[in-house]
């Protein structure tokens, strides 16, 4: 970080103190709001601000998503709430730092997030490739929505990277992939598609250049930072991990400052605005509790799986933090803290054994049916990183858009459990594992 970015108005070095620590205080003097003199920034009221003149209103306008007053130097004019107001600057300055990206715009939903970033990159006759397994919604958006825009998806397993370079054509313009996956948790190697797509975008003009998008909800920048290794975008989930409490929705889109105006631009006339109150409420609990709630999210897990790995009825446990699980070595790679510890992430995914699919899906289903009703630290419900633990049964919630006779072929085990680990104490969670597995 360059010295005029590290060292605030009063002289401070923010560049000397951790990461921990900056997520709590973030850009402490903001040129975005003057709250210098307040411990915690305050929460906006309004949707419309106050013009002392017409003339101030036709400048508002004039600057509004215009590259020439992006500069972290300026004070905006804010005119009304879907253009832009103080708590949304905020939050939006503090996760493009954590992200390390040059910008961010937040949405109201994470769908909302992921559809105005494919919504700038993509037109008519354009191809997104994505990894053959993605959040329901994702799969829903990328094949029945933009079909009807002549958009086509083209599924691939990015684990394969003969078979994702045999799949660019002419018409890609977007590579979109989770990582960990959703709920497989496949591990993609960011920085070998990269590689790749390099070879291609050497050979194109600007305007057909491929780009990378990668979901980071799973990971969040606590456990991965994808724009390191090569992604040119970032977008998260604001209601999950960086929220962290389940309380408020939202979504956030994260690269390189160019494409700012064109973010805002697409979320005025869109809509998906994130409201003012969810915005101060992440930027106010979230953030700043960031890397205690993942640290022991992780730590919780790591006890998890390997209690899972020993039990005689589990067949499958996926959990990067396993030594023996497949992506191991990628996730050993890129999946690192704040401190450059390995940091595997909070989400499990495992599966009982049976003789047939069907047995193993009747089994996951009778033993999520049974926590929900018996388990005191298990909660049956969809979200993930939130402070209490959630399970559910992806092929039949989550995931229910894909066909049930398709559902292997995008990667999913039909009698698959995804837990989303909280921060309980660990030995009681493992105690209500232990009397839920025992019905099964």
């Amino acid at each position: 970080m360059d010295e005029k970015k590290s060292t605030n108005e009063n002289g401070v070095d923010e560049s000397r103190y951790s990461m921990e620590t900056r997520v709590i205080y973030g850009k402490n003097i903001s040129k975005k709001w003057d709250y210098a003199h307040h411990v915690t920034a305050p929460l906006t009221s309004s949707v419309i601000f106050r013009l002392d003149s017409v003339e101030r209103g036709a400048e508002g306008f004039s600057e509004f998503a215009n590259p020439n007053f992006m500069g972290e130097e300026s004070e905006p004019i804010y005119i009304y709430d879907r253009l832009g107001e103080p708590n949304k600057d905020l939050l939006e300055e503090n996760l493009a730092f954590i992200e390390n990206g040059e910008t961010a715009v937040c949405f109201s939903t994470g769908m909302g997030a992921i559809s105005a970033v494919l919504g700038i990159l993509t037109k008519s006759g354009d191809e997104i490739i994505s990894h053959r397994t993605l959040y329901g919604c994702t799969f829903s958006l990328l094949n029945n929505w933009y079909p009807k825009f002549n958009i086509k998806n083209t599924p691939v397993d990015l684990t394969d990277l003969e078979a994702f370079r045999d799949s660019l054509s002419s018409a890609t313009r977007v590579v979109y992939f989770e990582t960990p996956a959703n709920p497989s948790l496949d591990i993609i190697d960011i920085h070998e598609i990269k590689s790749i797509i390099d070879e291609f975008n050497e050979k194109r003009p600007e305007n057909e250049k491929i780009y990378i998008v990668v979901d980071n909800t799973f990971a969040t920048p606590y456990c991965q930072r994808p724009i390191n290794f090569g992604a040119d975008f970032v977008v998260h989930s604001l209601t999950k991990g960086i929220g962290g409490f389940g309380t408020d929705m939202g979504g956030v889109v994260i690269g390189a400052k160019k494409y700012r105006d064109l973010l805002l631009l697409f979320r005025k006339d869109y809509g998906a605005v994130l409201a003012t109150k969810a915005a101060w409420t992440i930027l106010t609990y979230g953030l700043p509790t960031l890397p205690l709630r993942i640290a022991k999210q992780i730590s919780n897990a790591r006890s998890i799986s390997e209690f899972l790995v020993s039990h005689s009825k589990v067949e499958l446990v996926n959990y990067p933090g396993l030594p023996h699980y497949k992506y191991h070595p990628i996730a050993q790679k890129q999946m690192r803290d704040f401190n450059n510890n390995f940091a595997p992430g909070s989400l499990i995914f495992f599966s009982l054994k049976g003789k047939s699919p069907e047995e193993k899906r009747n089994k996951g289903k009778i033993f999520m049916n049974y926590a929900a009703k018996n388990a005191y630290t298990m909660t049956l419900a969809v979200s993930l990183g939130h402070t209490r633990t959630l399970i559910e049964h992806p092929a039949s919630m989550t995931h229910s858009v894909i066909p049930a006779d398709k559902i292997l072929d995008y990667g999913i085990d039909p009698g698959g459990i995804r837990i989303a680990v909280g921060i309980e104490n660990v030995n009681d969670l493992i105690y209500d594992l232990e009397k839920c597995l025992k019905i099964v």
